[in-house]
């Protein structure tokens, strides 16, 4: 039995189709079956059962995936404790974002971070929460920067950054009457727009639970008027006058302007807590931990000066 071999099993069950398995892994389909059908003959025992239209994993199969899986995850740490070793001559840290992290933070941190550590090779995956905390958790992102809360069991966390909520309305909104600075602004209280059209992100997406929850907890249900899988078009929208919306204070940063929404404190100061979530007893290496060390060295210099 080969480590190749799992790998292949790994890639078939993940994806019920030689053809997709064999392009992962840039390998031809016959060469793929081949190695299969070697490793069934080896094991005595079928690991999926194939038909015209599809590929299924057997009772066998589904065993042997979940402990090739374990196999080929000590592996990975294995090589990663050995980089640590070698004092960081060369890595690879691959960083789930949220697509508003990644606007907005990540140009801040990745420059700092690549200048320290010019010998660590990130890859960046920009995807939903849903989508990020599921590729986190298999191993396929070795952290990924989320809000809480997560949802996946496997995954576990360490806290980067404590956020304010601010509510985003038309310039011309009664709200934003008088147009006052902005650290002069009264806090609104969130069960008084129980009859405001809301813009929010669309489901699977962290931001868009947390406005689902901030309403809830005023005793009413939001609503949604229209929505975006980009926060960017969530403030269009909303300096355009079709509804408010809750965001994050990073992405009002340097918005104040005649184009832009009016950004108004809320009542009893909501916040978002961002993380660095890592899938549970995985080993997290020197390139991780200098991640998230200059993550928080980074934010908190950013922060300070706002």
């Amino acid at each position: 039995m080969e480590l190749r071999q799992l790998q292949y099993a790994l890639q078939i069950a993940t994806h019920k189709n030689f053809s997709r398995a064999a392009e992962k892994l840039h390998i031809a389909q016959p060469s793929l079956s081949q190695q299969l059908s070697k490793l069934e003959k080896e094991l005595g025992v079928l690991l999926f059962q194939r038909t015209t239209n599809s590929v299924e994993v057997t009772y066998a199969g589904s065993l042997f995936v979940e402990k090739a899986q374990k196999i080929l995850d000590m592996v990975e740490q294995l090589k990663q404790e050995m980089e640590d070793i070698s004092q960081m001559r060369r890595g690879k840290l691959v960083v789930g974002s949220l697509p508003i992290t990644g606007a907005h933070v990540l140009p801040l941190v990745l420059p700092a971070f690549q200048e320290r550590y010019p010998e660590i090779d990130v890859h960046l995956v920009e995807d939903t929460t849903a989508n990020l905390e599921q590729l986190t958790a298999s191993g396929q992102a070795d952290i990924s920067l989320l809000s809480l809360p997560l949802m996946d069991d496997a995954l576990t966390y360490e806290p980067v950054i404590e956020e304010e909520i601010v509510l985003a309305v038309p310039p011309q909104h009664p709200l934003n009457a008088g147009n006052q600075e902005r650290a002069k602004l009264k806090p609104v209280e969130i069960a008084l727009l129980q009859d405001e059209p809301f813009i929010a992100l669309k489901k699977g997406q962290g931001f868009r639970q947390i406005t689902l929850e901030l309403c809830e907890h005023a005793g009413f249900e939001p609503n949604i008027v229209f929505e975006s899988s980009n926060i960017e078009t969530v403030q269009s929208l909303v300096a355009a006058g079709m509804g408010i919306a809750f965001v994050p204070d990073m992405v009002s940063r340097g918005r104040w302007s005649e184009l832009a929404p009016a950004y108004l404190p809320l009542a009893g100061t909501p916040t978002r807590t961002l993380v660095v979530a890592y899938r549970k007893g995985r080993y997290l290496s020197k390139a991780v931990d200098a991640f998230m060390a200059t993550f928080r060295e980074v934010m908190k210099k950013d922060r300070s000066s706002h």
